[in-house]
């Protein structure tokens, strides 16, 4: 059995540790019952969970509810983390099951209205001027334009900064693919931003 360490604060032993270390130590902690242990896990992890169910999903206003569905589902499953993978990547993969069961549970419900602007809606009410968004913005188009495998393994190993292993651990395909998925949407992206005459760089 393994004894859940919390991370001492302000410690050197903190300084040296990697972000997903202490995220790690957190989860075990809060696997033992820890309620600050579990408000630290929490708080580490939830940005990039809904940056990465955001790039999942094709509904803006899905994200918060499916992170907090992915929270709850991880919080009641820490009793069975072991910390043999990395907090963040055992929970992305939670992540990615939550968002996969919201399509299913979505396609077999009877649609009750159809509104095809939906998107320009969303976008119409998306605050502008701030630093930033314009590239933003541009950045979600683009990836927008890749297959779904391939922006999956960009937005975990480029914009969430997972290794390949833990990207791959949570896409549930071997390394080499990940790796390829990554080669395979730079490549794209590098293609679409010549074609479009912009002067940024992946």
């Amino acid at each position: 059995m393994i004894t859940p360490v919390l991370p001492a604060a302000r410690t050197a032993c903190d300084q040296t540790a990697s972000p997903d270390e202490s995220i790690t130590a957190w989860a075990l902690a809060a696997r033992g019952g820890d309620a600050d242990a579990v408000e630290h896990f929490v708080r580490a992890l939830h940005r990039d969970v809904q940056r990465y169910v955001a790039h999942l999903c094709t509904d803006p206003q899905a994200v918060d509810d499916l992170a907090q569905d992915t929270f709850l589902r991880a919080i009641s499953s820490l009793h069975r983390f072991e910390g043999r993978s990395s907090a963040r990547a055992w929970l992305l993969s939670i992540a990615r099951r939550a968002v996969i069961d919201s399509y299913r549970h979505a396609a077999a419900r009877p649609r009750l209205s159809d509104v095809p602007d939906w998107q320009l809606a969303v976008e119409s009410a998306q605050p502008r001027g701030l630093p930033g968004f314009d590239d933003g913005v541009a950045l979600l188009d683009l990836l927008a334009c890749l297959p779904d495998e391939r922006r999956e393994a960009f937005v975990l190993t480029q914009l969430l900064g997972l290794p390949y292993a833990e990207a791959a651990e949570v896409s549930a395909c071997p390394i080499g693919t990940v790796r390829s998925r990554v080669a395979r949407a730079r490549a794209t992206l590098m293609d679409l931003l010549d074609d479009g005459g912009t002067s940024h760089a992946l």
